[in-house]
């Protein structure tokens, strides 16, 4: 078992003024044998994150640490840290078969006979018949190519597996069998996971603790079952009031109404984030709504999220959330 830190991490790509800052100052533990899921709304900064973590974006500042060391350091042949990608196809390589892509990421030294049936094993691990190995990956279901995802990032025996949006592009009848098989493994083999979702309750179900992401920040995070009953920042509270649910006919949960003039209020431009809380242009808890709360506009609340409730980057948290109903099962 392994704990994964982000250590005020930031990711920014280009300079001066078309400079975009995708992350910026993310701080997040995974701990070690748990699952941690991250949501956001498309363009947060989630997939960034991740791929910093496996060195695939740079880092502008801050440090990532697996057990106190680098986490991005190479270790020959050996990633600790594995990423499974929301398109399995385009992770894959069309013209090697499943068990080659498989085989590839073994470890350095399993030759022969042992390959083989190391391969076989990982196939099996991911309810995958043995037999498909010689197939390529347009032979295979969407659903069967992401289980080979998962068995060739666990070839690599790491201590940590990230899992990026990785139900997003299947069809509603097979999500649910890949959570359960990624539950199951993760559950089986002790492994530290992120798990990267816009979908609440998918989130709910395979995590032990939720971060929500808002233009590239850490905005709340804690235990998931605390988060989603009683979410303290307002951009947590927004996107739980947009999960569809069975007989709901428009805010009837005690949270208050948006007004129409944040509701038609385009979001921040990521190129040019507003001074203070970036998300105080829509908040409906904002200045914008509320006398009394300028600090908004010009203080970041990131800067003492330590000592709020979930860490809640908000001046104002909430103390105590109105009731609501946990986002449904999937």
């Amino acid at each position: 078992m392994s704990e994964l830190v982000f250590d005020t991490v930031s990711v920014r790509y280009g300079s001066r003024r078309r400079a975009l800052t995708a992350v910026h100052g993310a701080s997040l533990t995974l701990p070690s044998g748990q699952v941690v899921g991250l949501v956001g709304e498309s363009g947060s900064g989630k997939s960034t994150l991740a791929r910093a973590a496996v060195g695939l974006a740079p880092l502008t500042a801050g440090r990532i640490l697996l057990d106190g060391a680098d986490a991005r350091r190479p270790r020959g042949r050996h990633r600790p840290v594995q990423m499974v990608f929301q398109d399995p196809y385009a992770s894959l390589d069309p013209r090697m078969s499943v068990g080659a892509s498989v085989a590839e990421a073994l470890p350095r030294g399993t030759k022969g006979p042992e390959r083989r049936a190391e391969v076989a094993r990982l196939l099996e691990q991911v309810d995958l018949d043995p037999g498909r190995a010689a197939l390529l990956p347009s032979q295979l279901s969407g659903g069967q190519r992401q289980r080979v995802a998962v068995a060739r990032a666990l070839a690599g025996r790491p201590r940590v597996v990230i899992a990026d949006e990785i139900t997003s592009a299947l069809d509603v009848s097979v999500q649910g069998t890949v959570l359960n098989l990624v539950r199951d493994v993760q559950r089986r083999l002790d492994l530290t996971m992120l798990f990267i979702s816009h979908d609440l309750a998918v989130v709910r179900y395979v995590s032990d603790h939720i971060a929500v992401m808002h233009l590239g920040r850490i905005v709340e995070a804690g235990p998931t079952d605390e988060v989603l009953t009683d979410p303290r920042h307002p951009y947590t509270r927004e996107l739980l009031a947009a999960v569809p649910r069975r007989g709901r006919t428009g805010q009837d949960d005690g949270t208050p109404a948006v007004p129409d003039t944040l509701a038609a209020t385009e979001p921040a431009d990521p190129h040019h984030p507003p001074p203070g809380c970036p998300y105080h242009p829509r908040c409906p808890a904002g200045p914008l709504v509320l006398a009394g709360r300028d600090a908004c506009r010009t203080e970041d609340p990131a800067e003492d999220a330590a000592t709020r409730p979930h860490r809640a980057a908000c001046h104002f948290a909430a103390p105590t959330a109105p009731a609501r109903p946990q986002p449904p099962r999937p």
